[in-house]
């Protein structure tokens, strides 16, 4: 899914909290909060379908709006760190994706919505922001120091193994 972009996976937050993905590259900064939904017993292709409407998520049975409110809450404290470690404003995209399901979008939003089938589509496409190849290297190591925090140490097998 690369594509030109660096990607980053479960990057810690300021609390108890992370990032499930960031995705950076010249076209911005994206923040992807991913949420997996159980599915309805299947009578018919329509049962696999989320809708989006007037800013909550419709589902087969429930509606919800926690997702999205996650996604811009994690974009904007990605958006106030980065900006703080390299010296520059940076916007971050909220990007929420749920996997399995078929988006309908029926109202506009802040917050993209993808379903995992179409998300390298989306990040090529979308230009959020344009950043400088030197932006986006500031951008990648100050992620990379953030994510590289776990002291990496040999595996020692237990008396019993």
């Amino acid at each position: 899914m690369r594509d030109g972009f660096a990607v980053f996976h479960d990057v810690p937050g300021d609390k108890e909290f992370n990032v499930d993905h960031v995705v950076v590259g010249s076209q911005g900064v994206f923040a992807v909060e991913t949420k997996g939904r159980g599915k309805p017993v299947r009578k018919s292709g329509a049962e696999y379908k989320v809708e989006h409407i007037d800013g909550e998520l419709v589902f087969p049975g429930w509606k919800e709006t926690a997702p999205l409110e996650q996604a811009r809450r994690n974009a904007l404290w990605l958006a106030k760190w980065l900006t703080s470690a390299v010296g520059e404003p940076i916007s971050v995209k909220p990007v929420l994706a749920i996997p399995g399901w078929w988006i309908e979008r029926k109202s506009p939003s802040d917050v993209a919505i993808v379903n995992g089938k179409n998300t390298s589509a989306y990040f090529t496409k979308t230009r959020s922001a344009e950043l400088s190849d030197k932006l986006v290297r500031q951008i990648v190591h100050q992620l990379d120091q953030r994510c590289r925090d776990v002291e990496t140490r040999a595996y020692k097998p237990a008396k019993d193994d």
